[in-house]
């Protein structure tokens, strides 16, 4: 069998079953097209051995019939993701260096599952961003290309993992979305993007950026693969006050392709102005798509969607303030050279003027400001009071029977790198409009792909869930997934 590599996990999962293929020769398969994908930057750190051992492994678990959906699956891992004994950077020069003693718990389950790590995946310093472009290693490129041969972003901040995934670079990856940054690169590139409800999947050993937005999530070529997967990363764990004590059902059971009869929402305050003419259509067609398959297509009304982005971009730099004050130079990572007489003030300043980039470094500054004496209440408290508004509008959705929520994934298609460095970064954060939502108020959320824009480009909407619901969500997702029957591929260039 060829382009081993650009299999799905479901395709892999029943051909390593049938013993038509082998995990080595599906390891070997990546990277082979990671060694030659470098124009790419998606991976960042490579584990080549590691991979061909636990691929020989999963071979040996495969004969033994102990096997698991995800065993001898090759995948990718952002570099947000604790690997014990593996560079773990969050991207960024502040951890330079840093090799983990310990798993997070995500890696822990997707090794005990018997799945293989081809490496570590670029990603927006610390998760922020999004267009992977203010990352230490340089932006992950889209395997798309724009007008002319002109070079994309593949989104941020799960950009490496988005782009790997849609380059045929792994079968699958590991994203997290804190503000839209798996559902974001995920319609960028053309794949599905998971994002579960908060607390489904273990934080542990997940570099922190906003502590109660953060959830890791799946980013794969099907829904149906992101359903294997997720049923392998999530679990009940105790390290994490936030996992949420409920049983992991078998995701991949509930796809059915049956919604007769259930009620989709289309929020009125997402059609806003300015709103590109492509996303507009495509949003109209997947309702039709819905309609078409015997779900109800009703309106509904988010009325404080519009507070969610400031909410959001006040919320969030707060708590990257808290988290990111641990990396001072003492423990782990980089430390500033230090002059005649500095002192401990001064080793701070320094290793933080020097580790952190501008994006962080403006965030920091952001969330410092909103949690001062003084301001407090003005900001942060009012943001908090905001999301519990934003959460009501969704439980008042759903109580009125709505069953899920249909809207775009992201304003426009996936755009030039470069344009971010345009001096106004409030025009970058306008990309996490329609995904913000569901991170303040904790809900599951899909991006499939759905179409193509004018120039070729792909174009996702996504779904939104009820709590602790993935496995309909799931169900509804294929189901567009099958009614738009997205098979486009980028033309390899790279």
């Amino acid at each position: 069998m060829s382009d081993l590599n650009k299999l799905g996990i479901e395709g892999a999962r029943d051909a390593l079953k049938q013993g038509g293929v082998t995990s080595v020769e599906l390891t070997d398969a990546c990277l082979q097209a990671i060694e030659d994908a470098g124009a790419l930057n998606a991976f960042v750190h490579g584990t080549p051995d590691m991979a061909r051992d636990m691929a020989k492994a999963a071979d040996q678990r495969i004969k033994s019939g102990d096997a698991t959906a995800m065993t001898g699956i090759p995948l990718g891992i952002k570099d947000l993701f604790c690997v014990r004994g593996v560079p773990t950077q969050a991207a960024s020069g502040i951890l330079r260096g840093f090799r983990p003693e310990y798993e997070s718990t995500v890696t822990h389950n997707l090794w005990d599952a018997g799945a293989v790590m081809l490496g570590k995946l670029n990603m927006d310093e610390f998760a922020m961003g999004s267009s992977n472009e203010s990352s230490t290693y340089g932006p992950a490129v889209n395997p798309w290309q724009g007008r002319d041969g002109a070079k994309l972003t593949a989104g941020g901040s799960s950009g490496g993992s988005a782009s790997a995934v849609a380059a045929d670079l792994c079968l699958a990856a590991t994203g997290t979305d804190t503000g839209g940054s798996i559902r974001q690169p995920a319609a960028l590139t053309g794949i599905v993007g998971l994002k579960p409800t908060y607390g489904r999947v273990s934080r542990w050993g997940v570099i922190a950026y906003a502590s109660s937005l953060d959830q890791a999530g799946p980013m794969t070529k099907s829904v149906r693969d992101a359903a294997i997967m997720l049923g392998a990363m999530a679990s009940v764990d105790e390290k994490d006050s936030t996992s949420a004590n409920i049983p992991v059902p078998d995701f991949e059971a509930a796809i059915t392709g049956d919604i007769r009869g259930q009620k989709i929402g289309i929020p009125r305050e997402y059609r806003m102005e300015g709103m590109p003419a492509d996303i507009d259509a495509l949003w109209r067609q997947g309702a039709e798509m819905l309609r078409d398959a015997g779900a109800e297509i009703v309106d509904i009304s988010l009325p404080h969607t519009k507070y969610a982005l400031p909410a959001y971009y006040v919320i969030a730099p707060a708590e990257a303030s808290s988290n990111l004050a641990r990396y001072d130079g003492v423990r782990y990572g980089h430390r500033a050279k230090l002059g005649q007489g500095d002192g401990i003030v001064d080793m701070y300043e320094k290793t933080r003027a020097e580790g952190f980039g501008p994006e962080v470094q403006r965030r920091v500054m952001i969330g410092t400001y909103v949690l001062s004496a003084g301001f407090y209440d003005a900001y942060y408290n009012r943001a908090r009071k905001v999301r519990a508004l934003i959460k009501r509008d969704f439980d008042q959705a759903f109580a009125d029977g709505v069953d899920a929520i249909l809207a775009p994934a992201t304003p426009s298609a996936a755009f030039p790198l470069g344009s971010a460095k345009d001096g106004d970064p409030v025009a970058m954060y306008l990309n996490d409009v329609f995904t913000v939502t569901l991170n303040l108020a904790g809900l599951p959320g899909i991006a499939v792909p759905v179409g193509q824009d004018a120039d070729g480009l792909p174009l996702g909407l996504q779904m939104i869930g009820r709590p602790f619901e993935e496995g309909a969500l799931l169900n509804q997702a294929s189901v567009l997934e099958r009614a738009a029957g997205f098979v486009a591929k980028p033309d390899r260039w790279w």
